[in-house]
């Protein structure tokens, strides 16, 4: 009798695996799906709309443009109520010694080279090379292993507080930096926050200049000694809901402090709640336009979580009917701030992560030969359509199932659209050490002109800029 009940516990656990978990092992730990070596939504990979950001030539190789984990945008409004911002810089964060030294997927090797932070002025003429941001006072000694970061915007030339997670040697922190836009190629640090509750911190959304949610995605991390290299893989191939998301609260008056204030500041916060319970590796967030629903990627469920957020108490609410399921460990999500939204308050998120995870630990581990594919796709919320006896082409092929017809390889072969929402795949590439592009981690659009941006987790070229053109291909 006890024998079959261990049977019935066994065969219980093993449905509610495959029933949680199934898309992610049938699409991205058995099989590898065939990508194209590179394609581009609206553009033409091949014909050369992508353009490589990185490694540019620095002088020591591990202070490249190389292996980047976040891009976002700085937006600059020019004057203070401004809604759209006049211009966007992007920011990049990399670490070119990132195949020794990395606390999520190992290894722990070495941690003495320190990462980089990067700036880039787009423009419609000749591109400008991006620039490394110099630090000051940052503390000698102090390690720097950037993973997700945001800014918050500048308005009518004021500065904007920044915040880096740093995986240090010894504990990882969030960093917090100044930066002002007549001087984007400086970054002043303000402090260096700690808390019992960063246990593996790794994306931050900001709701305010001295506020923000932040992501820990694993409870058990390869800092563990002797079960850290085995514990943690196996946190995220079962999915274990062991992880959660933090709102974080600081103290004042960092966001008053201008770079030529020489005041010490404090390193303390005024208050943490949990806003987000029980998520399955918990990777990327974001915050959408409108400050109501926050986005968070789950990559050992292969799914995005979306939420509506309280702007008064921060709490969070988990939208059910909202949650995606994409054909990849989603990483990093961005939120296209272009100024659509549904009556529901729905906006596009992109959303970029890996297409086969055992590829990925491969690359990670350094091995002859390895690379990594490249996926990103946005998710866009579908808007009532009144009724009508005529439907055109793409809502026919909907009704059965059939959606981002335009990709090589369609999201819809291996995932379903939601009620309210639908996939489109804006780059593809299998990861080809010479003509494509590899790991992609993170991508954000520029409302302006279509500029898509795409950073890669283990590639050597750092961030691509694939631009649009008139036909596309």
């Amino acid at each position: 009798m006890p024998s079959r009940s261990k049977i019935t516990v066994a065969a219980v656990l093993l449905g509610l695996f495959i029933y949680r978990s199934g898309d992610l092992v049938k699409n991205v730990i058995l099989n590898k799906t065939p990508l194209p070596v590179g394609y581009v939504a609206e553009g033409d990979y091949e014909g050369g709309s992508c353009e490589a950001l990185g490694p540019q030539n620095e002088a020591n190789p591990l202070d490249s443009l190389a292996y980047c984990e976040d891009t976002a945008f700085w937006e600059l409004h020019k004057h203070a109520g401004d809604e759209t911002p006049s211009s966007r810089l992007v920011l990049a964060t990399c670490d070119a010694n990132r195949k020794s030294w990395n606390t999520v997927m190992g290894p722990l090797r070495d941690p003495n080279p320190r990462g980089t932070l990067w700036v880039y002025t787009p423009s419609a003429n000749s591109p400008p090379k991006p620039s490394k941001v110099t630090f000051e006072d940052y503390p000698e000694g102090h390690d720097f292993h950037p993973l997700g970061f945001e800014i918050w915007p500048s308005y009518g030339g004021s500065t904007s507080n920044l915040y880096v997670v740093n995986h240090a040697r010894e504990r990882t922190v969030i960093e917090q930096f100044l930066m002002d836009p007549s001087k984007p190629t400086v970054a002043k640090h303000i402090r260096t926050i700690s808390s019992p509750y960063f246990v593996s911190p790794n994306s931050v959304a900001l709701t305010s200049p001295d506020s923000f949610y932040v992501t820990n995605d694993h409870l058990i991390t390869r800092r563990w000694p002797i079960v850290g290299h085995v514990l943690p893989l196996l946190e995220s191939i079962l999915g274990l809901p062991l992880s959660f998301v933090s709102h974080i609260t600081l103290k004042p008056p960092s966001s008053v402090r201008s770079l030529e204030e020489d005041q010490p500041p404090t390193n303390e916060i005024a208050s943490h709640t949990f806003a987000a319970k029980f998520i399955p590796f918990p990777n990327g967030i974001a915050l959408s336009s409108s400050g109501r629903q926050v986005a968070v990627a789950s990559s050992s469920l292969a799914k995005v979580f979306f939420y509506d957020r309280d702007p008064l108490t921060n709490a969070l609410t988990p939208i059910r009917e909202r949650t995606a399921t994409v054909p990849f460990c989603p990483d990093n999500v961005r939120y296209v701030h272009n100024g659509v939204t549904t009556a529901g308050g729905d906006e596009e998120l992109i959303v970029a992560g890996h297409p086969h995870f055992p590829s990925l630990i491969n690359l990670a581990k350094n091995a002859t030969g390895a690379t990594a594919g490249s996926w990103v796709v946005s998710i866009i919320p579908k808007t009532p359509i009144a009724h009508s006896d005529k439907k055109n082409p793409h809502e026919e092929l909907e009704e059965v199932g059939v959606f981002d017809i335009e990709a090589p390889i369609s999201t819809s072969h291996y995932v379903s659209a939601g009620p309210t929402w639908t996939l489109k795949t804006l780059f593809q590439s299998n990861g080809d050490s010479e003509r494509g592009f590899t790991s992609s981690s993170t991508a954000i659009r520029d409302p302006s002109d279509g500029t898509l941006y795409v950073s890669g987790l283990y590639d050597a070229k750092g961030v691509i800029a694939c631009r649009p053109t008139k036909g596309g291909k």
